[in-house]
């Protein structure tokens, strides 16, 4: 894919008109012709209208970070949980076509980073957060040339960031900390391998990234300017977050109770064995254990205990998700947002207290 300034690649009107459309389709991966679930009964009593049968067909959109998701899939631990069920992962690139895909009911359960996902409530796609992948911290980064000092040494260079990803929003942050916008600097749309390939050719002056292509450029000499956890000090943290569509939780509520399970075991494992969760990651990512284990320590890893209280699931992250959208419309990022309401019915720490019970 070649680089292309931001906002000319994937509009979020795009996004919006997939949205709305996608509002009459039932979501993919169930035979359950029925139609929507309401939003708020999907969010807060799922097992009301749910069955207790497991899903002919789950189609998970996945992405190359390392985290428990990775772990899941190489483990087939899904596919062990679910025998008579097909498990589908189709992997993206970012957030922003993870939204896109749900929008266009081509995917039942997700992994998008919070900004993305505050930009979804805000649509409003019709989905809720069922579990945290990750806190993110060091993992991403603003990293740029070596006689770069500065975050005000960045007006008129070009720098890459996937579009509504959360290292855009990221980048959006240190801007406005630093007193530059958008307008400041020449900020490149482009996907992580994409990236990588143009730090590689020289196409661009730095990059907002996660990883592994984060540490494969300071690997290529780059400098780090700025972290997300430095920002999260702030106040701006970012997570990966899953997303679940409203009616794939309605119909199957004990299927993502499931699904949360294997994470939570995922996440187990990088407490209790973390070169054993290295291996698994690695193979995913064609990357050495070695290089995974030093990525492994730029992120948090939540078990579902511990994110089911109110510093996550159970208010936290909607609180983080309605300030994610205030600045995305402060910064021209989206043209409205919802109530706050809406971002907290969008997070359902349900599944989490169930996983953590069992």
């Amino acid at each position: 894919m070649s680089l292309s300034r931001i906002g000319r690649l994937r509009p979020f009107a795009a996004l919006l008109l997939a949205a709305l459309l996608a509002f009459g389709l039932a979501a993919c991966g169930s035979d359950d012709d029925s139609g929507s679930a309401d939003t708020a009964a999907a969010a807060g009593s799922t097992s009301a209208s749910g069955s207790g049968a497991a899903p002919e067909k789950i189609t998970i959109a996945y992405q190359a970070i390392p985290n428990g998701d990775l772990i899941v899939k190489n483990q087939r631990w899904l596919e062990q949980a679910f025998p008579d069920t097909e498990i589908e992962w189709k992997l993206f690139d970012s957030g922003g076509t993870v939204n896109e895909a749900v929008a266009a009911s081509s995917v039942d359960i997700g992994l998008a980073g919070s900004s993305p996902v505050a930009r979804g409530l805000s649509t409003p796609i019709e989905y809720q957060v069922p579990w945290i992948h990750d806190v993110i911290g060091r993992a991403e980064a603003l990293v740029v040339k070596d006689d770069i000092t500065s975050i005000q040494d960045l007006r008129g260079k070009k720098i890459a960031t996937p579009l509504a990803s959360t290292s855009h929003y990221s980048l959006l942050a240190a801007l406005d900390r630093a007193g530059l916008s958008e307008r400041d600097v020449d900020v490149i749309d482009a996907e992580p391998d994409d990236i990588y390939a143009a730090w590689s050719r020289g196409d661009i002056d730095g990059a907002y990234v996660w990883n592994p292509n984060l540490a494969r450029i300071i690997g290529d000499g780059g400098r780090v300017l700025i972290t997300s956890e430095e920002l999260a000090r702030e106040g701006k943290t970012t997570y990966d977050l899953a997303v679940v569509t409203n009616d794939f939780a309605a119909q199957h509520p004990d299927a993502v109770t499931t699904w949360v399970q294997q994470q939570d075991r995922a996440v187990r494992l990088i407490q209790d064995s973390p070169d054993e969760a290295a291996r698994a990651i690695g193979a995913e990512l064609n990357i050495t254990p070695q290089e995974v284990t030093p990525q492994l320590a730029g992120l948090i890893f939540l078990t579902a205990a511990e994110q089911a209280g109110p510093d996550y699931l159970g208010g936290g992250v909607a609180r983080n998700l309605f300030e994610a959208a205030e600045f995305n419309q402060r910064l021209g990022q989206i043209p409205a947002i919802q109530e706050e309401s809406k971002y907290v019915e969008g997070v359902n720490p349900r599944f989490a207290q169930e996983a953590a019970a069992k």
